[in-house]
């Protein structure tokens, strides 16, 4: 059993000025636009990081779901972690494993064979938690919500390669570490400065203290990256450098790693 992060997605009041702040800073570019999210009262894109993917999302209407939750967390922030099961079985596995722990499914979709299965934030804590279950199983390929195939063509790596952990932040980041994980069906560690960590097949997930007044949600990005001097530049001009190696886009901490 695997699981693959092939997916970040952000929440934003606003798409246009985050999706600047993706292609300035980080050098990325929109590889599709998912006209099926209006459904939802929202608008987004999709950008390759790497062989995975970051989503913006934002409202079109009132009353969303995402308003709600821009509104909970007071600001544009991180909305889901989106994962790629190995198989039908493992994903189907860790549904009846979440259903033992009181884990409610928040909505579920079979899109051409695409299994979509999404787990509510009010029972994960920070964010969505979505286990998808792809039948062409390319875990650097084919990605049904990036459009299927062809999002290769807008993959740049000039500045960002990929990246290497997602970041949730909690009042008791313990349990709620020991939620995601026992979900995920993965061992918990604690590293040397005290956060609660698990492994997926290419990036950790971690846990730490919520210390920006904002409460529990996805936080921080740890992000892979060939040309950091570069990036640090251009984050300064559109005032989001934080320090030598961090950056804010969307409400979201950037940590920035060589590559």
């Amino acid at each position: 059993m695997t699981i693959r992060l092939r997916q970040i997605c952000f929440v934003a009041e606003k798409l246009a000025p985050v999706v600047e702040d993706l292609t300035s800073i980080f050098g990325l570019e929109v590889c599709f636009v998912d006209e099926g999210v209006g459904v939802f009262g929202l608008e987004n894109s999709l950008f390759p990081v790497g062989s995975n993917f970051f989503e913006v999302v934002a409202p079109t209407r009132d009353s969303t779901a995402a308003g709600r939750f821009l509104r909970r967390r007071n600001g544009d922030g991180g909305y889901m972690v989106i994962c790629q099961c190995d198989s039908h079985e493992t994903q189907q596995a860790r549904r009846a494993r979440a259903q033992e722990l009181g884990v409610r499914v928040a909505w579920e979709q079979d899109i051409h064979g695409f299994q979509c299965m999404q787990l509510h934030p009010g029972d994960t804590g920070g964010a969505f938690f979505e286990l998808d279950w792809d039948p062409k199983n390319e875990p650097e390929g084919h990605w049904e919500p990036a459009g299927g195939d062809g999002w290769d063509t807008a993959r740049r790596t000039e500045v960002v390669s990929g990246y290497s952990a997602v970041e949730l932040q909690s009042h008791d980041p313990q349990s709620m570490a020991q939620r995601w994980a026992d979900i995920a069906g993965m061992p918990l560690r604690q590293d040397d400065q005290g956060r609660w960590s698990f492994s997926l097949e290419n990036a950790d997930v971690r846990f730490v203290e919520a210390a920006d007044g904002r409460g529990d949600g996805l936080g921080g990005v740890d992000l892979v990256v060939t040309d950091v001097q570069g990036l640090l530049t251009r984050a300064e001009q559109r005032g989001c450098r934080v320090s030598d190696d961090q950056v804010e886009v969307c409400g979201v901490r950037f940590y920035l790693k060589d590559a």
